[in-house]
């Protein structure tokens, strides 16, 4: 992608147990390719894209067009994170495996660790079911998971890695409802952080991909 400045930098986290595909999930987002051969991941890396968001102008009800810089971080599924971590992301994909029961399970406890820790007490959230592809290994019935994304009033996603299904969707939502969340808090537009404090347009350089020590 060419080198653009833009509006604002949304940084979302992916959390959820080691090898449920968090990695492969942000490759496809951001590459729109499949690599089967990642590793796991150690610490915290994240990837990057820029995309157009069409939002609120100034007057609140006209339509702007708004360059959105995402920085998407990609945990190693561990629940040591630091709450920095939390506090930073403005929006959360929390995902489990499909084929694994003992994944999905551990989603209440990534949701507690994400309430307790996040930059407010509502804060917004999408459920990502991966590897749905994987059609003949389900453990989780679709019906369970939508259960738990209605009790916790968030939208719900199955996704594949493998052949991109809702793989875009899924961000994108969670994109809009960061972005409508800014829009409502700040009068004439959204903020660029959670404590509506803006950033430098120029403050992330445009790198596919960057790691960090681990935690």
């Amino acid at each position: 992608m060419a080198d653009w400045d833009y509006d604002y930098l949304i940084k979302l986290l992916a959390l959820g147990d080691s090898g449920v595909g968090k990695t492969t999930f942000l490759y496809r987002y951001t590459d729109q390719k499949f690599n089967r051969k990642f590793t796991t991941t150690v610490g915290i890396d994240f990837r990057e894209k820029r995309v157009m968001y069409t939002g609120k102008g100034a007057d609140g009800t006209s339509e702007r067009n708004f360059k959105v810089h995402i920085q998407l971080w990609d945990t190693a599924g561990q629940e040591s994170l630091t709450t920095a971590f939390f506090r930073d992301a403005m929006g959360f994909l929390l995902m489990f495996d499909l084929t694994s029961q003992q994944s999905f399970l551990n989603v209440r406890n990534w949701m507690s660790q994400l309430q307790a820790n996040a930059y407010c007490d509502s804060p917004d959230i999408v459920l990502v079911g991966t590897k749905a592809d994987l059609r003949d290994l389900r453990d989780v019935h679709g019906r369970q998971a939508r259960d738990l994304a209605d009790r916790y009033g968030i939208p719900y996603f199955e996704t594949s890695a493998m052949t991109g299904d809702d793989v875009d969707q899924a961000v994108t939502t969670l994109l809009d409802l960061v972005m409508k969340r800014m829009e409502q808090s700040t009068p004439g537009g959204p903020s660029s952080e959670p404590n509506g404090s803006p950033i430098n347009s120029h403050e992330v350089e445009e790198a596919p991909v960057r790691r960090m020590c681990a935690c």
